[in-house]
């Protein structure tokens, strides 16, 4: 027999029914609660609100779980590609060899973009920031492709949308960093993979031929994998909340952008970087830098520690710690900032303040140092970020049309003014 929640009100009693996850989660179906009893629910910024039936990605921030459409993320990074892992996030099963073959043959044919879209990067001011010019140019696919305006696209019109966005995400992002140098841009070569096709694109040279190390290949394959879809966060219950108004995906994608550029969200593998910049700065002194971290009263906290949903150690930041350690021992850098990072990582493993806390490095902490080790400038950050989560916002976006959920209304509690008459400017 199915459980039921009861929910008293005054005299008053209301049955809800409750529903069970594959994995075992339970939650209190209140979607006819308005409907039934007059009540809305408070649950500011939705940590208790479960606001769809996902397939797509499971997490277990307790027990440090990460799974995507069932696959653990360990056998994933290990041996998987982040092509294998998009068409799992997004199809829902893992290719099979012809699949996978066609899946890349169509990404290839989409990489470049409309010569046109210059233009937009020579209107954009010289500081302005990656995340806001990658905002503005994946929303502007949608000018490039108005059969994406339509509402009820046919499946082979959604799936070429999805390829399209996929594929054309490195060719931008590629573009933004070489538009910072001031460099020619580098088109997409078809004979590369997708990985390797945007280090290529990015690091390449017009003049040269750039051999892109496998060491920085597979370390990349990794982040973005890490990365590919992380259940309803911020950004992807962005994605999820504009398609629901029938927005086409450059739109909702482009959404999900503006989200995850926020300090709180995406931006804190920049903000591990800068911090290690400011004790570098400061004069290299971890143990001044650790002691502030303990000290509740000071305002200091050290970035790229703990997490809001893993209350253990982040599944993801076990596998990215040694694609930092491959890197670093591979390209042989000596970097004073990265130097600190490792006595931080040293400390907070060892450390009992910070095992009984929970706070382990992260995989911010990792991706950052990953990034400024490969050259990347850390405002580019977030944008990496993006490409790595595309995939799963891609997914999402999906899920939610073929599931026909319906237009996302949040409700409110109002606590403004009553009742007031107008009056008259110059009575006031």
């Amino acid at each position: 027999m199915s459980e039921i929640a009861q929910l008293i009100i005054g005299d008053k009693t209301y049955e809800l029914p409750v529903i069970e996850g594959s994995e075992g989660e339970k939650a209190i179906d209140i979607s006819k609660l308005r409907d039934q009893t007059g009540y809305v629910t408070l649950d500011i910024g939705y940590k208790n609100t479960g606001a769809t039936q996902s397939a797509i990605t499971f997490l277990d921030g307790e027990l440090g779980i990460l799974k995507y459409r069932g696959y653990p993320i360990e056998q994933l990074a290990a041996k998987s590609s982040f092509i294998e892992v998009a068409y799992l996030l997004i199809y829902g099963e893992l290719p099979t060899e012809e699949q996978i073959k066609k899946f890349n043959y169509d990404l290839s044919h989409h990489t470049l973009v409309h010569e046109d879209m210059k233009k937009f990067f020579d209107g954009f001011p010289s500081k302005s920031h990656p995340m806001g010019q990658l905002s503005s140019l994946v929303s502007s696919l949608s000018a490039f492709y108005p059969e994406s305006l339509k509402p009820n696209q046919t499946a082979e019109e959604l799936n070429l949308s999805i390829i399209k966005v996929l594929a054309k995400m490195p060719t931008i992002v590629s573009w933004i960093y070489k538009k910072s140098l001031g460099h020619p841009y580098i088109y997409p070569q078809n004979k590369y993979d997708y990985v390797t096709n945007f280090l290529n694109m990015t690091f390449g040279q017009r003049t040269e031929v750039v051999e892109i190390d496998p060491v920085v290949v597979n370390a990349m394959n990794t982040l973005l994998i890490l990365h590919a879809d992380h259940e309803q966060n911020c950004s992807t219950s962005t994605v999820r909340i504009v398609g629901s108004s029938a927005s086409n995906i450059y739109a909702s994608v482009s959404a999900g952008i503006s989200a995850l550029w926020g300090p709180l969200h995406g931006g804190a593998n920049q903000e591990v970087i800068e911090m290690l910049q400011k004790i570098q700065e400061d004069g290299g002194d971890t143990d001044k830098w650790i002691a502030k971290a303990k000290d509740k009263n000071d305002p200091f906290r050290l970035m790229g520690f703990g997490h809001r949903v893993y209350k253990n150690f982040d599944p993801r930041a076990k596998i990215i710690k040694k694609a930092c350690d491959d890197i670093l021992e591979k390209l042989g850098i000596d970097d004073e900032v990265l130097e600190i990072a490792k006595k931080l990582e040293e400390v907070a493993l060892k450390d009992p303040y910070f095992i009984e806390r929970k706070l382990y490095p992260n995989v911010d902490f990792y991706s950052g140092i990953i990034y400024r080790a490969l050259g990347f400038p850390t405002d580019m950050f977030t944008v990496l970020f993006a490409l790595g989560r595309l995939p799963g916002w891609i997914a999402q976006w999906k899920e939610m049309k073929v599931h026909k959920e319906p237009i996302g209304r949040p409700r409110q509690i109002y606590t403004g003014a009553t009742n007031r008459d107008y009056v008259d400017i110059q009575d006031r």
